[in-house]
């Protein structure tokens, strides 16, 4: 009988732990090899350490292999250089959209700042006790076009400090009075966006050491180096330029579907040669997809923001936040908590993943965001971002729109040949009013995409029908089939009791009729449509206005004691509020109670006082665009909002006559026939 010997077994055991000790040396020289803050290198030292006391057959050994990777894969001190040139900016955001003149002017101007910010002349004070040592050092930081003062100590330094805005500190270790750590403590206390350069003959580790843990950017040993001073001062003002203009308001875009707020973005991102990074937020429920989970169990995972700087390998690209408005909120944890650190700029400097359980600089990231309605997020998130609303387009608009990107880019995914064939201004002008009705564009696209691939297939199936090339209105009808949309107030009639209000939602400017009936009762209010609180005082405001001056109005005080009043408005399935339809209630009562018709023609929108005063609202451009989608001649808006009115473009009111109302009385003779 023959046996294995022992001594094979025990030569795999040894290449096995030769070969373990191998990978772990590579992870070790990886370490030294990236540059690591001294905390994150601490921390990836550390869990080396386990690793080598640990069996590589435990599920421990992964999850640390899997942390350390995370460690050095994250862009730390990596950044894009970025392009802050105003006039490239303007084309592109040009180029890619068409109208949101607002919208470019703000974003011109946030550009703008950034760029003069950047080209800000730096300040620089040299410390040193020594003249010879102050006077090489300025003379040669003077050539290089910075602004350089000078102080013979801490205490000298501390005055022209709390005098001057200083960028930069380069002071000797040891001098009378106060010397350079006490000097760096008081910098870091009262000036904490202040670098510091310590410069001195006693360098040894502990004193260098020292320093950089009390919050110096860099230590140089004396007699100093001009050209390797002259390198590192650019080294650390280019990084504090970075970070300053990586610095900012949050952008929060907000507006109805399909205006465009996630591509202007991405054109931001494009103008200023920034790496783009989106992440949906809709339906986020669980904050930990955020933050990360902790490392005590096998399946942990770093959150969603450092999933994408690890992707994108830089430390400050655009990061939006879209669909902002829908985030989720349940037993898992609240991630609208989560964004408050993230974007706050004066917490996000040291953001702390759970899975990576270190912080990390978010402040040189410009943060955007994207929502519906504002309405939805919770107060302290939105005392954070600057908003930026995006209106619907006018028609003017959407046709520029259509033709200029959504065709070709249509004919182009159809594989047409877009020299071969041409949408009138027309046939557009017909898809935009007969089959769809809407702030944005989104359905314009679908619609003239539907109108391609039935022109691609008549193209592939003559037998079908001729081949289009002119596509004219005539042409849409025979593709698309009967119109979609109908303009039930310019086609309607004038009817008692029916009035047309115009309110604000989360798509935009809508249309919306209120209807009133009565019938013989004691005297009672019925509200249906599922209004709220607001919508239910407005209507009850109104009629206890009519009952107050029912002699004035013509109106019978028998009608309140033998009527109920029931007051509607369709779509009953849709909750609906808002403090604007104040004076179309009031209107539509008022035709009620004394028979007159409501003009179908005429469209309102403004609160009222049990006084009759007609108060400002909001959303004024966008309501007027619903009047004129829907083909209504004449709009009245609170005369509180004219100077609002007055600085619409002359595409917005195109077509309308737009009255301002200060009091109930004026609109009686408006409205009623």
């Amino acid at each position: 009988m023959f046996f294995r010997k022992p001594a094979d077994t025990n030569r795999n055991k040894e290449d096995e732990a030769v070969a373990e000790p191998s990978s772990l040396a590579k992870i070790r020289a990886r370490i030294e090899s990236t540059d690591l803050p001294s905390y994150a290198a601490e921390a990836a030292h550390k869990e080396l350490g386990k690793l080598e006391k640990t069996d590589p057959s435990v599920a421990e050994y992964t999850v640390g292999i899997n942390y350390i990777d995370m460690l050095l894969d994250l862009p730390w001190r990596v950044s894009s250089p970025g392009n802050f040139d105003l006039q490239r900016a303007q084309k592109v955001l040009d180029s890619k959209h068409c109208g949101l003149l607002q919208v470019k002017q703000r974003i011109l101007e946030f550009l703008a700042a950034k760029t003069l910010r950047g080209n800000v002349q730096p300040h620089i004070l040299i410390v040193d006790d020594e003249e010879i040592a102050r006077s090489n050092m300025q003379h040669v930081l003077l050539k290089d076009g910075y602004h350089c003062l000078t102080a013979v100590n801490g205490v000298s330094a501390l005055e022209i400090m709390n005098k001057s805005d200083i960028d930069l500190v380069i002071t000797d270790l040891k001098m009378d009075r106060m010397d350079g750590i006490e000097l760096l403590g008081h910098i870091t206390r009262q000036f904490p966006e202040t670098q510091v350069i310590m410069v001195t003959g006693f360098a040894t580790v502990n004193s260098a050491v020292e320093a950089l843990k009390k919050g110096a950017a860099h230590y140089l040993g004396k007699p100093v180096n001009l050209d390797e001073l002259r390198k590192t001062v650019k080294e650390v003002l280019e990084q504090k330029r970075t970070v300053d203009l990586g610095r900012g308001p949050i952008l929060c875009f907000t507006g109805p579907p399909g205006t465009g707020k996630t591509s202007v973005g991405r054109a931001i991102a494009e103008s200023l040669h920034r790496n783009f990074v989106r992440v949906s937020v809709a339906g986020l429920r669980d904050e930990a997809e955020l933050r990360g989970h902790r490392r005590t169990y096998v399946g942990a995972m770093p959150g969603r923001v450092l999933t994408e700087l690890k992707r994108t390998g830089v430390n400050n690209p655009v990061f939006m936040l879209d669909e902002l408005d829908k985030i989720g909120q349940d037993f898992r944890g609240d991630p609208a908590s989560v964004l408050l650190e993230v974007l706050d700029p004066e917490q996000n400097n040291k953001y702390v993943d759970h899975y990576l359980d270190i912080p990390f600089d978010l402040s040189n990231i410009m943060f955007m965001a994207t929502a519906n309605d504002l309405s939805k997020l919770p107060g302290p998130l939105l005392d954070r971002m600057e908003v930026i609303a995006f209106s619907g387009y006018t028609q003017h608009e959407k046709l520029m729109i259509a033709q200029q990107f959504v065709i070709p880019r249509q004919l182009r995914e159809t594989g047409l040949n877009r020299h071969d064939i041409t949408f009138s201004d027309e046939a557009v002008s017909r898809i935009i009013n007969d089959y769809t009705r809407e702030s944005g564009v989104r359905n314009l696209e679908r619609e003239i995409a539907n109108v391609c691939r039935k022109i691609a297939l008549l193209k592939l199936a003559p037998e079908k029908g001729s081949n289009v090339t002119n596509v004219d209105a005539e042409v849409i009808v025979s593709l698309l089939g009967p119109r979609k949309i109908y303009r039930e107030a310019a086609e309607g009639k004038d009817r008692v009791g029916i009035t047309i209000g115009l309110v604000w939602s989360e798509s935009g400017g809508e249309i919306i009729s209120i209807e009133t009936a009565k019938m013989v009762g004691n005297g009672g209010l019925m509200l249906t449509g599922s209004l709220g609180e607001v919508l239910q005082e407005s209507a009850q405001t109104a009629l206890s206005l009519i009952r107050s001056r029912a002699g004035e109005f013509s109106v019978s005080q028998d009608l309140f004691k033998e009527w109920d009043i029931h007051i509607h408005i369709p779509a009953g399935s849709i909750s609906k509020d808002g403090p604007s339809a104040g004076i179309t209630i009031f209107a539509a009562l008022l035709s009620l109670l004394t028979g007159r018709p409501a003009r179908c023609t005429v469209a309102m929108t403004g609160e009222m006082t049990l006084s009759g005063r007609i108060l400002p609202i909001s959303g004024i451009r966008e309501k007027i665009l619903a009047a004129q989608r829907a083909g209504i001649p004449l709009v009245l808006v609170p005369e509180a909002n004219r100077d609002e009115v007055l600085a619409l473009p002359k595409d917005v009111t195109a077509g309308l006559e737009v009255k301002m109302v200060k009091n109930a009385d004026e609109v009686i003779d408006l409205v009623l026939i």
